[in-house]
């Protein structure tokens, strides 16, 4: 084998699997970059039971409506500040948010049940968006399951700390 021949199979065999490798790995991270902290725009978050999910949080207007303990329609006024902003960019970045599918339920019939629980997540940044719609009621993957619960927990935590602060 020549010198040439040589170099050749060692760029081959080093080089070009290190090049593949590192497009494999570092993809989703690039993928990812729109959603950074300060990028955000805005947060939606939406909960309850069938198409007009009527209890809901936007964080550009501060609207937080939802329906108490009594059935008496809430609307409250409630700003996120920067240090809740990032605390739920980071939760997002740990949970893999950015990562899971657009509909986390069992089946095509729990999507049209009007009966079921489901909560809507949507992080807006300035170049893209992302939507996640999670029913409780999901029994597959784990990892998605969790995922999704800790974002909608965290968010919720979130909103009835502000709320506390408010009064």
């Amino acid at each position: 084998m020549s010198s040439r021949a040589k170099k050749i199979f060692l760029i081959m065999s080093v080089v070009v699997p290190f090049v593949i490798y590192s497009a494999v790995y570092y993809a989703p991270i690039i993928r990812n970059a729109p959603f950074q902290e300060k990028y955000f725009v805005s947060l939606e978050y939406r909960w309850g039971t069938g198409e007009k999910l009527e209890n809901s949080y936007n964080s550009t207007s501060g609207e937080f409506i939802y329906v108490n303990k009594n059935d008496s329609l809430v609307r409250k006024n409630i700003k996120l500040d920067v240090r809740d902003v990032k605390y739920l960019d980071s939760i997002a970045d740990v949970q893999g948010f950015w990562n899971l599918p657009s509909v986390i339920a069992n089946n095509e019939s729990e999507l049209n049940d009007k009966r079921q629980l489901r909560y809507v997540i949507r992080f807006n940044y300035q170049k893209k968006s992302k939507e996640v719609t999670y029913f409780p009621s999901f029994n597959g993957n784990e990892k998605m399951k969790s995922a999704a619960s800790k974002m909608q927990k965290e968010i919720e935590l979130t909103l009835i700390d502000k709320e506390e602060e408010a009064k």
